[in-house]
């Protein structure tokens, strides 16, 4: 009885064994100048915990990260770093277009805008200068056209507005991308809502807790 006991919690904590799971995570850089960038304060401290844990239960796992402060040395993660939302783009659509994956979770804070000019040399300081912004392309649509048949979930940050819009907005990008499923978050304080296709939500406001409940229900 012990035996079977063990193995059964084994199996429940390897959920994941021999699943591909490709992770984004941390920001983008956007060029301004020669030295200058768009960027945002993310950390990949999320797409890192979803990585680890994923790795737990078993699954092979690849991760994109931006730049980040974090140290994550781990061999048994293939990591594939980058800085720019061009390396990000262009990496993952060659991974996508040469293999397969069963699960992609996008969590990576992505640039929206770039500079309609981009300068070659370093701006002058001590003067000021207009930036007109453009919007970039959506990643994740890449991600969904290249990998249709993989589960989805992508991530939606919201600041200064109301659960219930955080959610709205958040279903209304899930729709528009056809994901499975989204998670509707905010930094401070912290919250995460996931949502599923049914519309089914599940609230929580710790990284680790969000990342096992993801996992479980990706899984």
């Amino acid at each position: 009885m012990a035996i079977k006991k063990k193995q059964e919690t084994r199996g429940k904590r390897e959920n994941l064994r021999g699943r591909r799971i490709l992770i984004t995570a941390g920001p983008t850089w956007v060029p301004i100048d020669s030295v200058r960038v768009i960027s945002n304060i993310a950390t990949g401290r999320t797409g890192i915990i979803l990585a680890r844990q994923a790795r737990k239960k078993g699954a092979k796992v690849t991760l994109f990260l931006g730049p980040s402060n974090i140290n994550l040395q781990d061999k048994s993660i293939d990591i594939r770093h980058f800085k720019f939302f061009n390396d990000l783009r262009k990496g993952i659509i060659k991974e996508l277009s040469s293999r397969h994956y069963d699960i992609i979770i996008h969590s990576a804070a992505v640039s929206d805008f770039k500079p309609e000019r981009q300068y070659r040399k370093k701006l002058a300081s001590g003067q000021g200068h207009n930036l007109k912004l453009l919007p970039l392309p959506k990643i994740v649509k890449d991600i969904r056209r290249l990998a249709r048949q993989a589960r989805l979930i992508m991530f939606k940050l919201e600041s200064g507005v109301s659960d219930k819009l955080l959610i709205k907005r958040a279903k209304e990008a899930q729709v528009k991308t056809g994901a499975d499923l989204v998670v509707a978050n905010r930094i401070k304080p912290y919250r995460a809502f996931l949502i599923n296709n049914e519309g089914e939500i599940v609230s929580l406001n710790d990284k680790v807790k969000l990342a096992n409940k993801l996992l479980e229900v990706t899984g």
